[in-house]
């Protein structure tokens, strides 16, 4: 048995086998509307990068199985982004996301030498996406925004504010942390988008809407432009050995619904809620459809709607 003062190596000893990466080729490129602060919707392009493993390992995380191990190639993610771009129309794009499944400001995952290409096939594009965690933003953030003509955002995991969860989930991320590194990031004219997790483990499951509520809460008060609820997700190992301790239960759909009715009315900030594979939920399958639909519309316009009723599920 691996000990409990290890969870790096407890959380990486039960992955399932990482699937073969290719760091030349980019997982996929969606392009899609988004609604911004304000009621602003753009056209966004998002390109799934393949590269470096992140240093941190979250309990919760999926995202490694998205990459590779060792060091990003140099070359290899311009040579990504510029065939990505050039597969999709994007004459009609405002913003171009590039989410690296690790940190953008690890040099490990994007090599230093890679940035002034980088920002030219970003130049076309007046909005510029990239994620990394908060602990590295200081480090790269303000130099990479100067060589940009379009205005940076970063992309930030704050998870949960619950205390004990937080310190549960293997990040390395104190909440002051967390603060500090969005007031930098505003003093030097950086936009900040930020992910809250629905189900974090260590949250009883029926406090779960509440603290994704407060920590969606938190992240607008200071200052965030975007929230997303990410539900989430198992599959790692880690997640089903929690689960089985009674320290994890996956959420449903409903409680993702709950969430973002919830978390809606921030006066500067647009919340969201994440959809990505969110057919995997738990839900009714006589109203699934509807509910997700119902999701995607309050997404694009930020309006909330009247619930969906069941017959089904309705008297659960």
């Amino acid at each position: 048995m691996i000990s409990a003062a290890t969870p790096d190596r407890r959380i990486r000893s039960l992955r399932p086998p990482k699937p073969a990466v290719d760091p030349w080729k980019a997982h996929g490129v969606l392009v899609e509307d988004e609604r911004r602060p304000h009621g602003v919707v753009e056209r966004t392009a998002t390109i799934f990068l393949a590269g470096a493993e992140c240093a941190f390992t979250c309990s919760f995380c999926d995202l490694w199985r998205y990459t590779i191990d060792g060091p990003t190639p140099r070359g290899a993610l311009p040579a990504q982004i510029e065939a990505s771009l050039a597969s999709v129309e994007s004459g009609s794009v405002q913003r171009i996301k590039l989410y690296n499944a690790s940190n953008f400001f690890d040099r490990r995952a994007v090599p230093r030498e890679d940035l002034p290409r980088i920002a030219e096939l970003c130049a076309p594009f007046s909005g510029v996406t990239v994620e990394s965690h908060a602990k590295t933003v200081e480090t790269g953030a303000v130099e990479f925004a100067r060589r940009l003509s379009g205005r940076l955002e970063i992309a930030m995991g704050l998870e949960t504010i619950h205390p004990s969860a937080a310190a549960q989930l293997n990040k390395r991320l104190e909440l002051e942390r967390f603060d500090r590194a969005v007031e930098f990031l505003a003093d030097n004219e950086i936009d900040v988008r930020v992910f809250v997790l629905l189900g974090a483990p260590g949250i009883p499951a029926d406090e779960s809407v509440d603290w994704a509520v407060r920590s969606v809460e938190h992240a607008a008060s200071y200052g965030a432009g975007i929230v997303s609820i990410i539900p989430v997700r198992g599959g790692n190992g880690e997640m089903e050995r929690l689960a089985s301790l009674g320290q994890f239960a996956p959420p449903r759909l409903r409680e993702l619904e709950q969430a973002l009715d919830a978390a809606l009315d921030q006066p500067r900030t647009a919340v969201t809620a994440d959809l990505w594979d969110v057919e995997r939920l738990a839900s009714c399958v006589s109203c699934r459809d509807q509910r997700i639909e119902r999701l995607r519309r309050i997404n694009l316009c930020g309006v909330r709607e009247p619930p969906i009723s069941c017959a089904e599920c309705d008297s659960e």
